[in-house]
């Protein structure tokens, strides 16, 4: 997978939104809005390069407390909504 072209985190009054940027992705029915380890996971792919479900449980079992089990069900879910927001292509 890797993130779609033109989509970058912002924060706005302490919210952390994928903001589309070109006029080719300009979507205003709906805001992405992004909880702190969705917007870290966010951050540590957008700049295009490949990844994989398990590339996103190892970052996120390395900087949270949390089991790789429960991680690897968390990115399941995040990749699905991801990918039906259009913000990553498989």
């Amino acid at each position: 997978m890797k993130t779609k072209k033109g989509f970058r985190l912002r924060t706005v009054c302490g919210e952390n939104i994928i903001v589309a940027e070109g006029i080719e992705n300009i979507d205003f029915s709906r805001i992405i809005s992004m909880n702190e380890s969705s917007a870290f996971l966010w951050k540590k792919v957008e700049n295009g390069q490949d990844f994989t479900e398990e590339d996103l449980t190892q970052y996120l079992t390395d900087e949270y407390e949390v089991d790789e089990a429960t991680a690897r069900k968390d990115i399941n879910a995040l990749t699905a909504n991801w990918l039906k927001a259009g913000i990553i292509e498989p």
